[in-house]
């Protein structure tokens, strides 16, 4: 695969929550070949890298509701229990990633 994320990819994993397009944690990770552990690091070690606002943690209530959704599911390639919540990344954000 090439080091360049095209649109397309990105496109793909941007879903709606609280009325915002966002891109959840580990699809971020997948998009840029590093781990889910290392998304959230970077975000928890670097926070003036990331705009106020624009990541925030799904409830438990939005996770379950996004699991329960069979083609959803499919599409992010979801594990049916995590240990943490995901966190939503807004689309401003992800461009943030071109810096790791």
């Amino acid at each position: 695969m090439s080091d360049i994320v095209q649109f397309k990819q990105v496109e793909e994993k941007i879903i709606t929550i609280r009325g915002q397009s966002v891109i959840l944690d580990s699809d971020v990770a997948e998009l840029y070949g590093i781990t889910t552990k290392e998304v959230n690091q970077a975000v928890r070690n670097n926070p003036e890298k990331f705009p106020s606002g624009y990541i925030f943690e799904l409830t438990t209530e939005e996770w379950d509701s996004l699991r329960s959704k069979i083609l959803t599911l499919k599409k992010l390639s979801r594990v049916e229990h995590k240990k943490y919540l995901p966190k939503a990344f807004a689309e401003k954000v992800c461009t943030c990633w071109r810096q790791y």
